[in-house]
C-alpha cells in the first residue's frame, strides 16, 4: 500500500495544496493519500490563525472529494513543534514502511530541506514527492541541494522497491513536473480580511465553511 502524506498548516487549505497532492498522487500511482495538518509549523514563527479545530474540518471538507484520500491529526495531537522527522516515525510506527510513504512537498519547501530537523536523516523515513511550484524549477533543485543530486528521479525512473530493513538504500526523491497554481493562503486570508472574493483559491466545501464560520473576518494576514 503505497501512501503519500501531504502536511501543511493549512490555514487554510487552498486549490494549491489540491493539485499537489493530486498531482503526486496521478504521478506516483498512489493507493491513498493522507492530509496532516499541521499544530506549530516550525518555518512560521507566527500562530495559525484559527484554531485546529477548524483547520482539521477544512482539510476534511478538502479531502471530501477524493475516495482514497484521508486526514490525520496526529500532529494536532503532538505539544512542539510539528517536524516532519516524528511524523514519519510515528507512521512508521503504525506499520507503514519508509520504502511505501511518499511525502509531497513543493520545490519551494524542498529547496530549504537542509534546515528541516535531523536533516538529512528524515530523508531516510520515505521517498519524498517533490511537486513543481511557480518560481522554482525541478532542475534548480540539483544546484541548490546538490548533495541530493544522486537521489533524485523521476516518475517515470522511479522503481519501487520491496521492503527492506536498510530503507536509506531505497527512499529517493522524486521530481515532479506539474502545473499547480500560484496560491499561498496568505492571500486568500488577506482577501478575506478585506471582504474580497476567494472565488477558486480553495475547493467549494471550504469556502462555504469559512463563510458559515466568518473565519478571517477582520485581519489582513
Amino acid at each position: 500500500m503505497t501512501l503519500g502524506v501531504l502536511g501543511g498548516t493549512f490555514d487554510p487549505i487552498h486549490c494549491g495544496h489540491v493539485a499537489a497532492a493530486v498531482a503526486a498522487e496521478r504521478a506516483l500511482k498512489l493507493r491513498s493519500v493522507m492530509l496532516i495538518p499541521s499544530r506549530l509549523p516550525p518555518h512560521r514563527p507566527e500562530q495559525a490563525r484559527v484554531s485546529p479545530m477548524h483547520r482539521l474540518a477544512m482539510t476534511t471538507l478538502a479531502a471530501a472529494d477524493h475516495p482514497s484520500w484521508s486526514v490525520s491529526d496526529i500532529e494536532l495531537k503532538r505539544d512542539g513543534p510539528s517536524y516532519t522527522f516524528d511524523t514519519l516515525t510515528e507512521l512508521i510506527g503504525q506499520g507503514h514502511h519508509a520504502s511505501q510513504i511518499f511525502f509531497i512537498t513543493g520545490a519551494d519547501a524542498f529547496a530549504e530541506i537542509a534546515t528541516w530537523s535531523r536533516y538529512p536523516a528524515v530523508l531516510d523515513l520515505a521517498h519524498f514527492a517533490i511537486v513543481a511550484r511557480p518560481g522554482i524549477t525541478l532542475d534548480s533543485l540539483k544546484k541548490r541541494v546538490p548533495d541530493l543530486a544522486d537521489r533524485m528521479t523521476t516518475p517515470e525512473s522511479f522503481k519501487p522497491q520491496v521492503k527492506s530493513s536498510s530503507p536509506s538504500d531505497k527512499t529517493r526523491v522524486i521530481l515532479i513536473e506539474a502545473a499547480t497554481p500560484d496560491i499561498s493562503s496568505t492571500e486568500i486570508r488577506r482577501r478575506l480580511g478585506a471582504g474580497e472574493s476567494i472565488a477558486g483559491l480553495v475547493p467549494d466545501f471550504v469556502a462555504t465553511y469559512i463563510a458559515h464560520h466568518r473565519l478571517y473576518v477582520g485581519t489582513n494576514l
